[in-house]
């Protein structure tokens, strides 16, 4: 670059800039665009399982389908739109495909798509009341309309004029690192009260949570950040964790001179969807004083459906409820719901609060950037509204049975051929299975079926015990795509035990 004496310093003369001239995309231009990438869209979506779904790309092939630098003067956008085809797309694994049968789904749906474009039009950062006071209210009103149609407990509702309420965090993760700090500090007052000279760093080591074995690993990961112990509780025969299982766990620590101050209760195990004894174990945890926080990621749009709420049976128990509207109930992510019975922990724990955040309106309404580890949010109430406004609760009711439905479809198909074994019990929108045999037999028929790149799915392993998933993810999908599935299976079960 040089110095200012450089002759190659870049020079401009500032009084000779239009203060007139244009710099934006103009309205007009933007219909077109817009306009252009909604037909894009609809047509990808709609043509979406023609796509194969699994890129066959390596790492580093985009660096050099583009320039080295940024463009000095504008494209235009229908260059940026072909470039979408031979950029981007050649990238991309299609989530949304009815032959996507990884991890979990991701939600996706045309009003939440819409309802993301007047977001990003508004463009608010609603970290206080007033800065954008729909954002905030809107938000409340949602998380009331969403826990009653889950059937949770009045005192975790906005609506019953108690301390409850709802809040949307990015991630399941954040929900569980958000109830653990309030966790932490509630145990920290209740404990100061006993002990006035005990400092906090004390009590603080000798803090523990605990979780199933089974549990996600961003709840161990909430430990880490915490700063807290965090103990991993071996899981039944079914997978779950059970009551005498934490409070075995907790005695053992109380007699070692440690403080319980933190439970998670998951609600749909990510290797399995095995469901903890939430009623078990939310007794144990109010027993001595935990916190108890339900995690229901995936499983918890299920509750939505009366018939599956047995499996939720115990929520009053807990003090923290969470699950992903973006995962399973046509809400694009991010759309993570948590309810607190008492968010004055997580507000306490997290109060900051400089001059320039400060309005007249402090306390007769949430201020969010205290239920939260980021400051800025989005308008994502938005999704919500939109979606559970254009599909009404029932067709949201038919859309978790389908998939239901159609996880039952693999899943007989699989016993109808002996070579096969389910693993555990099929749950929701999730089958378990392997090849009779040897977990290296089950890796080979794993690592073929994702080369080829029909289908794409993940494994899991519990108890040394090696299994394919089949999780049931598009909008998209009908009962000839489980068909289309099982074959792709079948046919590469075929190839490898021929050798």
């Amino acid at each position: 670059m040089g110095d200012g004496n450089s002759k190659n310093t870049l020079k401009i003369n500032v009084d000779k800039l239009d203060p007139n001239a244009s710099i934006d995309m103009e309205a007009p231009e933007f219909r077109d665009f817009a306009k252009s990438m909604v037909d894009y869209i609809a047509d990808y979506l709609e043509n979406i399982r023609d796509r194969r779904v699994l890129p066959d790309v390596k790492p580093g092939y985009l660096r050099p389908l583009l320039p080295d630098t940024a463009p000095v003067k504008p494209d235009c956008w229908e260059d940026v739109m072909k470039d979408i085809e031979r950029v981007i797309m050649p990238g991309v694994t299609h989530w949304h495909s009815p032959k996507f049968h990884a991890y979990f789904p991701t939600a996706n749906s045309y009003p939440a798509i819409v309802a993301d474009m007047l977001s990003g039009a508004i463009a608010c950062i609603g970290f206080t009341w007033i800065a954008s006071p729909a954002c905030t209210e809107l938000e409340v009103v949602m998380l009331d309309w969403l826990g009653k149609m889950l059937d949770l407990p009045a005192d975790f509702l906005a609506c019953s004029g108690g301390k409850g309420g709802g809040v949307i965090q990015g991630t399941a993760s954040e929900a569980t690192l958000v109830a653990l700090l309030g966790a932490k500090a509630k145990k920290i007052q209740q404990v100061k009260k006993e002990h006035p000279d005990w400092e906090d760093h004390i009590i603080v080591s000798k803090l523990v949570g605990y979780c199933s074995a089974q549990a996600h690993s961003s709840v161990e990961r909430a430990g880490l950040l915490g700063g807290v112990k965090l103990r991993l509780v071996p899981a039944d025969e079914n997978n779950r964790l059970r009551g005498d299982a934490l409070e075995e766990a907790i005695k053992k620590d109380l007699a070692d001179g440690l403080i319980p101050f933190y439970a998670v209760v998951t609600l749909g195990t990510t290797n399995s969807c095995a469901f903890d004894c939430l009623e078990e174990c939310g007794t144990v945890g109010n027993k001595y004083n935990v916190w108890v926080h339900v995690d229901a990621a995936y499983a918890g749009s299920a509750f939505i459906c009366p018939e599956y709420r047995h499996l939720m049976k115990g929520v009053e128990t807990a003090e923290s409820f969470n699950f992903n509207p973006h995962k399973w109930m046509l809400v694009n992510f991010d759309c993570s719901a948590m309810w607190l019975k008492d968010p004055s922990w997580v507000v306490n724990a997290f109060n900051v609060d400089p001059l320039y955040l400060k309005h007249d309106m402090q306390g007769s309404a949430p201020d969010y950037r205290h239920w939260q580890i980021p400051l800025g949010r989005r308008f994502r109430a938005l999704k919500l509204w939109f979606v559970l406004r254009l599909y009404g609760i029932e067709n949201l009711q038919a859309h978790i049975r389908r998939h239901c439905n159609f996880a039952k479809q693999f899943e007989k198909l699989c016993l109808t051929d002996k070579r096969f074994e389910i693993v555990g019990q099929v749950n929701m929108g999730l089958v378990c299975y392997r090849l009779k045999g040897s977990n290296e037999l089950n890796e080979t028929l794993l690592k073929r079926i994702n080369g080829r790149g029909n289908i794409h799915m993940v494994p899991a392993k519990i108890r040394d015990v090696y299994f394919l998933r089949m999780a049931i993810c598009s909008r998209f999908t009908k009962p000839e795509d489980i068909e289309y599935t099982w074959k792709e299976v079948s046919r590469t079960a075929d190839e490898v035990l021929k050798h």
